[in-house]
């Protein structure tokens, strides 16, 4: 058989023999893993989309009690795959750490449905009322979180970039469709929030937590049921350096040595392989970047004479240019995911002060949380008119096969969410405004104004994610050196894990801060009594500062160039960002 029948990235089946490009990985191996991506994003917002309303109603905990213990534990889910990340790139892979790590995630989701249905692990109510949690109740609740964020940290990081390996970069008709890998990948992922947010949450509240927390469990089984169907075809790459991270540590430690030498003025003159050498090992050389030229100065030929150590080449220092850069455009977009984290939080505790009814007549009341289901339908919808309409459009405009760069992709959704946020405060006024004409004082009386005043900011943040959120997952995979693609999609995850935690340090500090002296807080256990509109013009204010920020940083990142093997055996110099290809989704 020819050579040319294998795949040309050198990639291997589950047993280590290389694979035929025909008969594995593609859209047909993908289909298996965004199944299991929409019922494990159902499992995982089925917890997070009214876990605050549970730790209010059930375990009676305050307002910002309940704010601070959601963002903590949606932060520890997201910084997790730092942890899952860097197993996958050095020891076991990505398959195997997924494999791991996914029956951790099982374990806590059962441990969670017992103790949402066990009665002696629950407080128990009479007549209405709930008795407070006992520490022991709260310990096995909070445990049972928390050993889901433990198994997430393994599988987040891991499938993403697993359904991204199953295209070969050096094959050209599949690198066209790589291109829409991972909007259709978030696109399933939106389908299984959409569901949770929309049925799991009426569920919870009017049938019972332990059915509300056992259908996403059974469904996390399902999913992983669909993963493994498709293991005779996926595709698995190799590593092809032993730690990736010590390269990235060698780079800095190396040019701080160097920092007293000169750099060359001429930047091939600083050491590097033979392009041939990159070919017989397999690996991509990276071409020398004008950014962050201090890290240069370790791959100064005639380095310190008192150093032993052989230069780093442009290749090894370019990658932690890599690094470094995304490490600048992951701070700038912590504020956007301070944004993000109201969705579960603060919105949800603004929707339950509303009118929940469909009518005057109507007997029905639409849980708080189920208006994330706007965020998720207008997700569904914006997807496809981005893929199919916008990108085609703007690529006859600009010539970018992307339709616009990443980082201007990120920009327009950054200007969305900031939108967004301001529609949020303009409602938080009116509904202060209708507090007062009707009197309304007490935190268990209801505000005569419509929930569905917060559709808008729903659905906006809806679409801005489609822009920065995939926009985000997409650079952070495109710009990451070449083995450590699993680590830096890290930089997505552990964006929206610190964003949480932000989130949870100024809700908690605004409080003490507004509410000393006996002052009235911002963000009180009365929501009908406080100034949550001073705390979204507050969050208004940072986020066009960060926007400021945000552009600044996109103006001096260079992005990644790659030298590739064309068919003839010549050079190509490519930028990862401009793949040309049209885009589609085939199998």
């Amino acid at each position: 058989m020819e050579a040319k029948d294998y795949t040309q990235d050198g990639t291997v089946d589950f047993r280590g023999q290389p694979v035929l490009a025909s008969k594995t990985g593609k859209w047909k191996a993908c289909a298996f893993l965004v199944g299991y991506e929409a019922f494990e994003r159902m499992a995982f917002y089925g917890i997070a989309s009214n876990l605050v309303v549970y730790l209010t109603t059930q375990l009676h905990e305050d307002t910002v009690s309940s704010v601070r213990n959601v963002n903590n534990w949606s932060g520890s889910v997201w910084m997790t795959p730092i942890l899952g990340a860097y197993i996958a790139d050095s020891y076991l892979g990505r398959f195997w750490t997924f494999t791991l790590s996914s029956l951790i995630y099982v374990m806590g989701m059962v441990l969670l449905t017992i103790a949402v249905s066990i009665k002696f692990l629950k407080p128990t109510c009479a007549k209405g009322v709930c008795t407070k949690a006992t520490s022991s109740q709260t310990a096995f609740f909070y445990s049972a979180l928390y050993i889901i964020a433990v198994g997430s940290g393994g599988t987040k990081p891991n499938i993403s970039t697993f359904g991204a390996d199953q295209f070969d970069d050096f094959n050209p008709q599949e690198k066209r469709l790589k291109v829409s890998f991972f909007n259709w990948w978030m696109f399933s992922s939106f389908i299984g929030a959409f569901l949770a947010t929309l049925s799991l949450v009426y569920v919870q509240e009017n049938l019972g937590w332990g059915i509300g927390y056992g259908i996403p469990t059974v469904g996390l089984l399902l999913s992983l049921f669909i993963f493994y169907l498709g293991t005779p075809i996926y595709r698995h790459k190799l590593r092809k350096t032993k730690s990736p991270a010590a390269d990235l540590v060698r780079v800095l430690i190396t040019a701080f040595t160097n920092r007293q030498l000169q750099l060359p003025a001429d930047p091939t003159k600083l050491h590097e392989f033979d392009f041939q050498n990159y070919v017989n090992s397999g690996k991509r050389q990276v071409h020398h970047s004008p950014m962050f030229r201090f890290l240069d100065k370790a791959a100064i030929k005639e380095g310190n004479p008192s150093s032993s150590r052989a230069p780093c080449t442009v290749t090894q220092v370019e990658g932690a240019k890599l690094v470094v850069g995304m490490a600048m455009i992951w701070l700038v977009t912590l504020v956007p995911s301070t944004i993000w984290a109201q969705i579960n939080t603060l919105f949800v505790k603004q929707g339950t002060t509303l009118n929940r009814h469909l009518g005057s007549s109507s007997s029905f009341q639409i849980p708080a949380a189920s208006l994330g289901s706007f965020v998720t339908f207008s997700m569904l919808l914006s997807v496809p008119m981005y893929d199919r309409f916008f990108v085609p459009i703007m690529r006859r405009r600009t010539g970018n096969p992307r339709g616009i760069s990443l980082l201007q992709r990120l920009g327009i959704g950054f200007v969305l969410q900031i939108t967004a946020i301001a529609i949020a405060y303009a409602v938080e006024v009116r509904r202060m405004h209708v507090i007062r004409l009707h009197n309304v004082t007490e935190a268990e009386e209801t505000v005569p104004m419509s929930i569905f005043w917060l559709l808008p900011q729903y659905a906006l943040l809806g679409v801005a994610d489609v822009f920065n959120a995939i926009g985000l997952l997409e650079f952070f995979y495109d710009q990451s050196p070449e083995d450590m693609q699993s680590l830096g999609t890290t930089f997505f995850t552990s964006g929206i894990g610190v964003g949480n935690f932000l989130n949870s340090f100024l809700v908690t500090m605004v409080d003490k801060i507004t509410g000393r002296h006996g002052g009235k807080s911002w963000i009180g256990k009365n929501l009908n009594d406080s100034h949550l509109d001073y705390y979204y013009g507050f969050l208004l204010v940072i986020s066009t500062l960060n926007l400021g920020a945000f552009l600044w940083a996109s103006g001096v990142y260079v992005y990644k160039r790659e030298s590739a093997e064309a068919k003839e055996g010549c050079v190509e110099k490519e930028p990862k960002t401009l793949d040309t290809s049209p885009l589609g989704l085939q199998v």
